[in-house]
């Protein structure tokens, strides 16, 4: 059996498992870990593998993981930052939209099911296509003050603090759902409870995909919402009245928290190994459903 079949069967299926294994993946004081500590810790998780009648085939593999887990939010949280802010021009929206959506494109690409790798043309110019129409739609706020020449405040006030919370979410849903709909057009592995091949499953597809796109969704919907909420409630305090530049770092820094709080609460919301009911699976694949479910993996 694939031990990390094993793994997420008898640990990752409970939400608060792993948010717990995500918040100790992304822990940032890990970057400061020794090579023996890493190893210690390689060490325990290949202890509780054996208990299971499983190994690990390497050490590095700890080390790598750690490495890719912290990158994530390395780059991600200052372009994150950078598109949510009010800017005065559409110029550097955009600029900030671009980055932000041609990471967030990468991510999604790099981080999917791979059961059938057919990455050619056709792909490619759907990552680009993505990428611009989110950027340009991301940067619809600033487009709209500038281009229609808005100066009332409450409007203003909706359409720089409101508007983009749904509108990041929405975005975030579209792009996992554009970018990795090859999963949902040509299927998905999917695995009987022993982790042996079923076949591969449409279905199973098309439900990874859509459990990844929401959790984005919660992810950058979340990540726009509080900060706004919370200078919303600041700016009525008399600390905030008289000091209007608290404002701005108050923005960033409570961007950067919630972003890195929600990280690993969106990576948990679904079970990276999903499981698909046998009544939803195409007909040649139920036979194979013999605890009446499959196993697939969801991706990232």
């Amino acid at each position: 059996m694939d031990p990390n079949l094993l793994y997420w069967r008898t640990e990752g299926q409970s939400f608060f498992s792993r948010v717990r294994t995500w918040f100790s993946l992304l822990d940032p004081a890990l970057l400061l870990a020794s090579d023996p500590e890493i190893q210690k810790a390689h060490s325990l998780l290949a202890g509780r593998l054996e208990e299971l009648g499983q190994k690990v085939s390497s050490g590095s593999a700890a080390s790598a993981e750690q490495s890719d887990a912290d990158s994530v939010f390395g780059l991600f949280a200052s372009q994150v930052v950078a598109s949510l802010l009010p800017h005065s021009t559409v110029k550097p929206a955009l600029f900030w939209q671009f980055l932000l959506q041609s990471y967030y494109a990468g991510f999604n690409f790099a981080h999917r099911n791979r059961s059938s790798e057919q990455t050619g043309l056709r792909q490619l110019l759907l990552v680009a296509g993505t990428v611009s129409y989110a950027a340009c739609a991301g940067a619809l706020p600033q487009i709209f003050v500038n281009r229609l020449n808005i100066t009332s405040p409450p409007v203003q006030a909706f359409l720089r603090s409101a508007l983009p919370v749904p509108l990041s979410a929405a975005l975030a849903f579209f792009s996992v759902f554009t970018i990795r709909s090859e999963e949902s057009e040509t299927g998905v592995q999917v695995f009987d409870q022993q982790g042996n091949l079923a076949g591969v499953s449409k279905a199973a597809g098309k439900q990874a995909v859509r459990e990844t796109a929401l959790s984005r969704a919660a992810l950058f919907g979340a990540t726009a919402a509080f900060p706004n909420l919370l200078l919303l409630l600041l700016k009525r305090t008399r600390l905030f009245q008289r000091n209007s530049l608290l404002a701005a770092p108050v923005r960033h820094v409570s961007t950067a928290l919630v972003l890195g709080l929600m990280l690993p609460v969106s990576f948990s919301l679904f079970p990276q190994l999903g499981t698909i009911k046998r009544e939803e699976l195409e007909e040649e694949l139920q036979a194979g459903a013999a605890g009446g479910h499959l196993f697939y993996h969801r991706g990232l």
